[in-house]
């Protein structure tokens, strides 16, 4: 490789760290997105320019192909289906890095079969990437269809699933020895098909609310897989790129675990012991409070002190527009208004910051939990807009709940709350929310967009 392309190999990894700095706030998240992406496109560009590539024509197809799927998916994609398109990207790249691998394994079978010694640390890098990016890729595929509703997303166990995941993870560890031992394309084969078995038999345990936690798990897998294949191909900005998504999707990982108050041992593996979050359940027929857009509208519009808490069901009626319509015509009348976000509100970290965004809501109006917690006692009215589970006193109050442990919002403390609900059904995590059944709670069931454009409505009207 040239000493000029090493030159802009490192040049576009400081382009990734400075993606990641600027992704690191709301403020700077899009200009960090684009100089992430400019660096990616330098430095696939540069082989083009000084290696003697074959295939150049079907490179260049595959390049276009992907391109366009990208471009229209992206473009396509809704805000609710953000985690499923994360899944799938991030399975594709797992899948890459175990195809890329096994090519540089056939390499290497016919470097040995001529006598050349290839070092153990890259038959040892070569196996992991074949292992962990088929892990990756299975996984992804799994964690997508469960978020998709193309299979249940409530926890897959039978009998024996301990047995075969143990099983098939011994026979992996198994086959990577014989290529380390020696080369042989075979094994390769045979390590990738061990390697799609076992991601399907991690993922399959995990549902409810743990599915976006396995997601980035599982982004953290692939980005140790491209650093390892960077190692293998001797290409350091494959290797700084991977290292910076495996730390990045690790931290991730360990932060949102943290959020739900439990072990990543505990999410991969609590279904086996009935501990897992368990899916959408039946909907409770308990008698509860409701009332009207306009006895809503008087709630909001008399109180000196309100904080909104958005969740899924937000994003799911695309009704952030309405809900900063009626913030704005509050803050109009002299109200103090502020959004809390629980770090896992939705389905992955900085889905709401991203969704408010969306609708111009000033950054300064976002709270996270543990800064505006101490603020609920002093809260006329929380309205609760499509969350359930983060705002679930039985995180504190039941050790049999699968949410117990996890820090929620302190909703119950405000003088009054309102919940909008499609329906009585549960939370993602499928338990009942006593909080529902509080007498300072008051329930409006309807669409979020079609109920909240009446209480704009109403509180305009007083």
């Amino acid at each position: 490789m040239p000493t000029w392309a090493e030159v802009v190999f490192l040049v576009c990894a400081v382009g990734f760290i400075l993606a990641l700095k600027g992704l690191s706030g709301p403020r700077t998240a899009r200009t960090g997105n684009l100089v992430g992406a400019g660096a990616a496109v330098v430095a696939c560009a540069v082989p083009f320019l000084y290696a003697d590539l074959d295939n150049v024509v079907l490179i260049l197809v595959a390049v276009a192909v992907g391109t366009v799927v990208g471009a229209v998916g992206a473009q396509r994609v809704q805000m609710t289906q953000m985690p499923q398109m994360v899944a799938l990207f991030n399975g594709v790249g797992g899948g890459a890095a175990a195809l890329v691998a096994l090519l540089e394994l056939e390499h290497l079978a016919d470097a040995a079969a001529v006598g050349v010694d290839v070092e153990v640390a890259y038959l040892v890098a070569t196996a992991f990437t074949i292992l962990v990016g088929a892990v990756s890729f299975s996984g992804s595929v799994i964690t997508f269809a469960k978020l998709q509703d193309l299979m249940t997303s409530r926890p897959v166990v039978f009998p024996g699933l301990p047995v075969a995941f143990g099983g098939v993870f011994l026979a992996g560890l198994v086959v990577s020895g014989v290529i380390v031992d020696e080369p042989v394309v075979w094994a390769g084969v045979v390590l990738a098909v061990l390697g799609l078995a076992l991601g399907v038999l991690l993922v399959l345990p995990v549902g409810g609310a743990d599915v976006p936690i396995v997601i980035s798990l599982l982004n953290a897998f692939t980005g140790l897989t491209v650093a390892a294949g960077g190692y293998v191909l001797q290409n350091t900005v494959l290797l700084v790129a991977g290292t910076l998504v495996g730390a990045s999707g690790t931290f991730l990982t360990l932060l949102m675990a943290r959020a739900m108050g439990r072990s990543v041992s505990n999410i991969l593996f609590g279904a086996l012991r009935g501990g897992s979050t368990l899916g959408a359940g039946e909907a409770s027929d308990r008698p509860v409070r409701s009332a009207g857009p306009e006895d809503v509208a008087i709630l909001l519009g008399y109180a000196d002190r309100v904080i909104v808490v958005p969740g899924y069901g937000l994003a799911v009626a695309q009704a952030q527009h309405t809900l900063r319509e009626l913030v704005e015509v509050l803050l109009a009348r002299g109200t103090e208004v502020d959004y809390a976000i629980h770090p896992v509100a939705g389905r992955m970290p900085g889905h709401m910051n991203v969704l408010l965004a969306e609708a111009q809501v000033p950054y300064e109006q976002l709270k996270e939990m543990d800064d505006i917690n101490g603020e609920f006692r002093q809260t006329d009215v929380v309205l609760v807009v499509g969350a359930n589970d983060v705002v679930n006193p039985a995180a504190r109050t039941t050790p049999s709940a699968p949410i117990y442990g996890m820090p929620i919002l302190d909703v119950d403390q405000a003088r009054q709350v309102v919940f909008l609900k499609r329906s009585m059904r549960p939370g993602f995590a499928g338990i009942e929310n006593e909080l529902l059944f509080e007498p300072t709670t008051t329930l409006l069931f309807g669409d979020a967009k079609d109920t909240l454009g009446k209480v704009l409505a109403a509180t305009k009207a007083l």
